[in-house]
């Protein structure tokens, strides 16, 4: 199953009572079976897989794992970025005092995103980008595009506070999973058109 998560919805539950409103809760009440095979943060809106069973999961699972799953986002970032196409290739650790942030760390672990310019906005200085996550780590595309000095728009966590507050929601959206579905072989692909 591919469930389009709103921006400011949990993915799964989270810690106490607040944290029992989360997407894979709501999808369980009509399909028990239904199980999460790869997350989004709160703040993020867009396309979720869940399998229905184990063998399912376990086998889309790896398909994440072995970067067979392609997945795009769309992102509004601060500035004007020069070149069209780009890469970026940091690696990425916890920032453990201040979890859940992450931080850019030569010690943590290969982080790559590729990225592509949508459109760029000169009276407002912002950039509409593809994003392709190579790796999945947490908050990567959020720390990613920080780093570079252009942070997504409505970022609480990694952008400046007159940047967060620029927006309601985090200008950022999970808009294409492709993948080939474990049981029948058939490839299949999913798109969603970000609401900003």
């Amino acid at each position: 199953m591919v469930v389009d998560k709103p921006a400011g919805l949990l993915a799964v539950p989270g810690r106490g009572e607040a944290g029992r409103d989360c997407l894979a809760s709501f999808v369980q009440q009509s399909f028990p079976d239904a199980l999460v095979v790869h997350r989004l943060d709160m703040a993020t809106s867009g396309l979720m897989l869940f399998a229905r069973g184990a063998f399912v999961q376990r086998a889309l699972s790896m398909a994440f794992e072995r970067r067979e799953v392609g997945k795009r986002y769309v992102a509004v970032v601060d500035g004007l970025l020069e070149a069209d196409t780009g890469c970026i290739d940091v690696p990425l650790a916890a920032d453990w005092p201040n979890r859940p942030r992450q931080r850019v760390d030569a010690e943590g672990k290969p982080s790559l995103t590729r990225w592509r310019v949508l459109d760029r906005d000169a009276v407002a200085r912002r950039t509409r980008l593809e994003l392709e996550p190579v790796t999945g780590r947490s908050h990567q595309l959020r720390v990613h595009l920080a780093h570079i000095g252009h942070p997504i728009v409505g970022d609480a966590l990694y952008a400046p506070p007159e940047l967060a507050a620029a927006s309601p929601r985090l200008l950022l959206h999970a808009c294409r999973l492709a993948f080939v579905h474990p049981s029948s072989g058939e490839s299949l692909s999913f798109d969603s058109r970000p609401a900003f």
